[in-house]
């Protein structure tokens, strides 16, 4: 048996499960999304109480058991409170300005690159190096953080670049002088 399978999902009162077959659709106050129920796995809901498990023991469906469970958790868990993700830009002149729920970040090249964001994403700044990207679903924030992240990544002599909050760029010692 799955470690994080069997784990009992608790369902909060402010969200609603509507489930058929195929898919299960997690409504609250900040918005409702859907995962789809791969082949193999069962979800029983009892007393507020959500239980997944698979129906055989076949290698792939004990792979999903513990994916859809945590899915799902993430799906609740982010109608209810959100997710989001800071990133840090360091480097001289490198700096970001709203620009509609879009950005516009100068990271040293030739031109400014603008950055529209995808529909359920808000992108927010703080100060002028401070990117917050929040939402409901956490695998569109991590991507759209991603995404802005690769626009300049760290680089590894002067640690300049766009970098999640926290992040640890591993630094180089450059040319050694001769003698």
């Amino acid at each position: 048996m799955s470690k994080i399978g069997r784990v009992l999902i608790t369902i909060p009162k402010e969200v609603t499960l509507e489930m058929d077959s195929q898919s299960i659709m997690v409504k609250g106050p900040r918005g409702q999304l859907s995962t789809k129920i791969l082949p193999g796995i069962k979800i029983t809901l009892e007393n507020n109480q959500l239980q997944v498990t698979r129906t055989n023991h076949e290698k792939q469906s004990k792979a999903n058991h513990g994916l859809v469970r945590s899915l799902i958790n993430n799906n609740i868990l982010g109608v209810v409170e959100g997710y989001k993700k800071t990133l840090k830009m360091v480097g001289t002149g490198y700096r970001v300005q709203q620009k509609g729920t879009g950005l516009n970040l100068q990271v040293g090249f030739s031109h400014d690159v603008e950055y529209k964001a995808p529909e359920g994403i808000i992108l927010s700044v703080e100060g002028n190096d401070t990117i917050i990207v929040s939402g409901i679903s956490k695998q569109q924030v991590g991507q759209v953080a991603a995404e802005i992240r690769q626009v300049k990544k760290p680089e590894p002599y002067k640690g300049k670049g766009v970098r999640y909050e926290g992040e640890v760029v591993r630094r180089k010692q450059g040319k050694a002088a001769t003698a």
